[in-house]
Formats: structure tokens, sequence, C-alpha cells
């Protein structure tokens, strides 16, 4: 593989002697934030991909595309392909997903427990843009969003598409999106089924680890004034998996895709159904009124224990004041949640309120916004006594963005952000005698976590070539984590982290083109204490110090492009290693895929390989305990219909 990348890295160096043709790139507008503006003059650092960006890269679902097309990394949750893990920034693949905020035309879909968000649910086929805003995002998205925000927006456009593809492991998967629209009424509605026959044992009885999803959304929006539009929207999601548990180091290196000897299978069931309305009322041409409301009920159960039953109720009003050189929100956001098992009702309630504003003078682009969050919890259970606990915190943005010229600027910022604890946070696990069979019992609550961002960035987007690059530092206090071996959920009292993100996108020609996305990140642990244990000065398990990610283009022709994408990311200490004296570390990730598509009029078919050179990649949870990931080749080929 290290051949391979020297390969990769020798044609992109070659290419990049070729002269540069007529195509060329644009800066991109940003559409989620509560301040619009465009990606050149952001005060943020920023990556944008459209519908156009999905669609090419031909992903099974939107973890595929993050962990190969952006700065993110994503990997199966213990083995479930619907909830992956992701981090950003540094937070670790164990427990960095909560410290991302992800929102779908604004709703936000992070859980008040440690269920990851449910992104596999999500159609590639019916997503118009992924903004993902990088350290960044806690005025207008709150809790949670100190490595940053991804905003995903679906489309609401007259188009007309089917997609059908199958492949290896008995793959297969249909999708669909249909929207009509006029100046009155706009309707729209997608829907995706998939099922995997699976490329892993699960247990000695040759059961395989297999998976199926059905999605499904309609969305409406009324306009009966030019001043009023009315919205109304509902979704369901059905997901039915099962996954293996960790192989020892042996097993793992001998054959991936045999059952555990040492764990056990799981089978999940996630059902999810939200109904969503919303009202926009222009007050004159400056001045605006949004409110938006979300009702989800989501039932989740391991079997054959018995489900666990959700309730979440959000709502989001913000009045928004717009003109030539000035932007200002005010706003109000409320969300209560409640989990309804495993012998006990505890709820998280948000209620927050937040101002930001932008002004423009000449080539300088001034940000600032304040937001006051109060968040309070619920714990009751048979035979305890009910117990309370609140915390009030306070996130701050600051952002400036010097516009050089029509094509490159520079900016900063600087955001002091938090992540109230879930609510999993407050139990542990105790081995008592003479069974040692494990309990859970009630933690006690513990203290938020906050996090103090800077970031320097430089942006150029040249018309044949899109460069941007950030330098960050994050300090933290009381960052989350769960200390092993008592199982006791606790913070690490000082942390820190610091690192660059590399983006470039280079047209060579017509015909070639090249992406790169690059990031160095270091994840330092400065004070922490806990039992017998002193972690100051190791590094945060789980992170990885070099994140690369390369995508080599080739259109022979209008029709044709032909891929090749390269991902890597260096070797890391293992989930649980916090003493960072573990006999087996995090092996290095590696991935090379390829594609083909052949696109005219209103058809395209295309075909992909995922892991061509077969390379085995794992998730290292302690020394032989691992979790095989894209362990083995995969294929898929279909057709897309649009009308």
């Amino acid at each position: 593989m290290q051949k391979t990348i020297q390969l990769s890295l020798l044609s992109v160096a070659l290419l990049s002697q070729l002269n540069a043709a007529e195509i060329s790139l644009a800066p991109l507008e940003i559409t989620s934030t509560a301040i619009k503006t465009d990606e050149l003059k952001s005060t943020d650092a920023v990556e944008i991909y459209t519908a156009k960006d999905i669609e090419k890269a031909h992903v099974q679902n939107i973890y595929e595309f993050l962990n190969k097309e952006t700065s993110v990394i994503t990997a199966p949750g213990y083995g479930n392909p619907f909830t992956q893990k992701l981090d950003m920034r540094g937070y670790g693949i164990t427990d960095g997903y909560q410290n991302i905020v992800i929102t779908i035309n604004g709703r936000k879909i992070n859980n008040i427990d440690m269920v990851p968000q449910l992104l596999g649910a999500i159609s590639p086929s019916s997503i118009k843009r992924i903004e993902i805003i990088k350290s960044s995002g806690i005025v207008a998205n709150g809790d949670g969003a100190n490595a940053g925000v991804i905003n995903i927006i679906t489309k609401n456009t007259n188009d007309k598409e089917i997609t059908l593809y199958g492949g290896a492991y008995n793959t297969f998967d249909g999708s669909f999106y249909i929207g009509q629209s006029n100046d009155k009424l706009s309707l729209s509605a997608s829907g995706e089924a998939q099922r995997n026959g699976g490329t892993r044992q699960v247990n000695l009885n040759n059961d395989k680890d297999s998976s199926q999803l059905a999605t499904g959304t309609f969305n409406l929006a009324y306009t009966p004034t030019d001043a009023l539009e009315l919205r109304l929207g509902a979704a369901f999601s059905k997901t039915d998996v099962f996954y293996a548990g960790a192989l020892t180091e042996s097993e793992y290196k001998n054959n991936p895709t045999q059952a555990t000897t040492i764990g056990y299978e799981s089978h999940q069931k996630l059902n999810s159904d939200s109904v969503s309305a919303g009202i926009t009322y222009d007050i004159n041409e400056a001045l605006s009124f949004n409110i938006d409301a979300n009702h989800e009920k989501k039932k989740l159960q391991y079997i054959p224990y018995s489900p666990a039953n959700y309730i979440y109720d959000s709502a989001k009003a913000n009045l928004d004041y717009e003109n030539n050189n000035l932007s200002i929100t005010l706003g109000a956001d409320l969300f209560n949640g409640e989990r309804d098992g495993y012998g006990s009702i505890t709820s998280k309630d948000n209620l927050a309120g937040y101002l930001i504003g932008r002004f423009r003078y000449g080539n300088n682009s001034i940000k600032a916004g304040y937001r006051y969050e109060t968040i309070s919890y619920k714990y009751a259970a048979t035979g305890v006594q009910s117990l309370k606990d609140s915390h009030q915190l306070n996130g701050v943005e600051l952002g400036y963005n010097y516009t050089l010229d029509k094509r490159h600027s520079l900016f900063a910022n600087y955001s002091h952000s938090y992540q109230s604890p879930d609510i999993d946070r407050f139990f542990a696990r105790t081995y008592p005698p003479p069974t040692y069979t494990p309990v859970v019992i009630f933690n006690g609550f513990i203290n938020p976590m906050t996090a103090d961002n800077y970031t320097l960035g430089y942006n150029s987007l040249e018309a044949n070539n899109k460069l941007k690059i950030s330098l960050y530092y994050i300090s933290l206090k009381d960052e989350i984590y769960l200390h092993l071996p008592d199982y006791k959920n606790t913070n690490l009292d000082r942390s820190h982290k610091y690192g660059v993100d590399l983006y470039d996108k280079f047209i060579v020609n017509n015909q070639f083109n090249v992406t790169l996305n690059y990031n160095y990140v270091q994840a330092i642990i400065d004070k922490e204490k806990e039992g017998t244990d002193d972690y100051a000065g190791n590094k945060l398990p789980g992170v990885s110090d070099h994140n690369v990610k390369a995508t080599l283009n080739y259109l022979p022709n209008q029709y044709a492009t032909l891929s090749l994408t390269q991902v890597w990311r260096s070797e890391a200490y293992a989930a649980n290693d916090f003493n960072n004296n573990f006999a087996q570390k995090q092996d290095a990730y590696n991935s090379t895929d390829i594609a083909a598509t052949y696109a005219k009029d209103n058809w395209e078919v295309f075909a992909k390989i995922n892991n061509l050179f077969n390379q085995k990649n794992g998730l290292w949870i302690k020394d032989n305990a691992i979790y095989p990931i894209n362990f083995t080749t995969t294929a898929i080929a279909g057709f897309t219909l649009k009308y």
C-alpha cells in the first residue's frame, strides 16, 4: 500500500505540471448558517459539497461520503453500519460524534444518550448540499458544537430520479426522488430501500452480519403570498442490523470474516418517525421571521431485550434582519428529550436564546454572537429517589475576514463552546462478587465540557484551483470520557488539541482534476488523575496524527468519468488506551477505490470497487479486542434515470 500511495502522489505531481484549461471554480454560498455568506468571505473554516459531488461519488450511505470525500472520519460503531461514529479536529473516534452537531434542514439529530446520529437513514439521492463548519456554530446550534457543525440540506426541486444498484455480498439498493414546484406550491418525496447480506459471520451458526434499511420523506411548502411560506414535513426510517463482536489480533490477522470467540453478536432494530412544521414571514424587505417545530418518536431495541422509547420535541424561532452591510439574527431554541427504558425514565431539556450578527465594510467582515443555554436533567427509577441537575452555559463566537481581492481572503475566529453530558454518562458498571455479573448503577451527575477554539485561515479560489488552509488550537476543560477499568464516566481536568486542515481542488485541464483533503492533529491530555492512573502528557486515544484523502478524476470525453480515491490514516492508540501503554495499537487505515461513470442525456450507469487491494482495516478497542471494518473488497454497479 505504501507503493500505491507513492504512485498516487507521483501522479498528482506529474499532472500538476500540465496547463489548466477552461473549466473554472467559483465560491459557493453557505446557506445553512444563521448569517448567510459565501466561502470566500466566511469567518469560519468551511467545506461545502453539492448534490453533484455526492452523485459522482456513488456512495452507499452518507458515512461513506464523509469518510472518503471530507475531513470527517467515520467508523462503524462496534460494527454497526447505520449508526457510525464520527471524528473531526481530534476529539477521537470513541466520543468525537458527541462533539459534532448534525442538522437536517435545521433539525438537530443528536441524541440525548450515547447512540450516534442516525445518518444511515438519509438517502444520498435526497441531499442537495452538505456544509461542514469547523470549530464554530455554537451560537446558532448550541450544545455539542465543539468540533463544529455538519448541516445537511435536502432537495426541493422539480427533479425526478430513480437509482438502482446491486453488488457483492447480496447488496441491493433502490432510491427515488420526486419533486414538483411552482410559484405557490412545492412538493417533494424521497425514499430508499437497502439490503446487504453481510461480509462477516456473527456466530458459530454461520449467520452473517446482514442489514436492512428503509427510509422515506415527504415535504410540502405553500406560498399563499409573496411574504408568507408555510412548511410541512414527515419522515420515517427503519433499520434492522446484525453485527458481530470483537476478534483477537491473531483471529483478525488470520481471517477477519470469522465469528468472535471473545464477544457476542448484536441484533439491533431502530425505528424513527418524525413530523415537522414551519413558517416564514417577510415583515418587510429587510426583516423576516421564521419558526420551525419538530416531533420525533424513536424505538431502539437490542433483541431479545426490552426496547427503549424516545420522544423528542424541538422548536426554533428567529428574527432576521438583513441589509447591504449588516445581518442580525435573534433566536430562541427549545429541545425536550425523554428516554423510557433500561429500568428508568431519564430526560434532558435544553432552552436557549442567542444573538448573532455580521457587519461588512469594504473588504472587511466581522461576525459576533452570543448564546445562553440552560440544560436540565431528571432521573427516575423504581425504588430510587428522583434526581435532578441543571447547568447554565454560555457560547461565544467572534470572527473576522479580510478579502484580499476577488479570489483570496484571510480569516480568524474564536469560539467558546460546550458539551453537556448525555444521560448515559450518569451510569457506571460494577462487577460485584460472588457472581461478578455486570450491574448498572447511577454514577452521579458530571460536569459539562467547555472549549476555547482559535482558528487562522487562508482561502484561495482561483479559476482552476480551490485552496483552503486553516490552523487551529483548542483548549479544553472537563473533556468527558469513560475511565476504565471501573467503568466510571468522568472528566479530563485539562486537555488541548492543535492541527492543520488543508483542502485543495486543482483542475489540471478538461480531462484531469485532483482533490486533496489532509488533516494533521495532536490531542494531548494536560492534567488528569483518576484512581491510580495519571494521564498527564499522554495522547488522547483513538486519534490519528495524519488523515489523507485524495481523488484523481479522469474525463476521457464529455460523458465518461474515471475516479481513483485513496484514503489513509496513520496509526493511533487503541480507543481505551488512556495510559498509552497497550501492547497493540490502532493500525493505519488504508483503502483504495476506483469508480467509472457514463452519463448521457437523462441516464447514467456506474460501477465502483471499494478497497481494491483487499486491505484489512479494524477498530482497536484494547489488546485483542478488534472490530473489523472495510476489511475486504466490495463492488457495486447500477444506473440512474432522471426526468
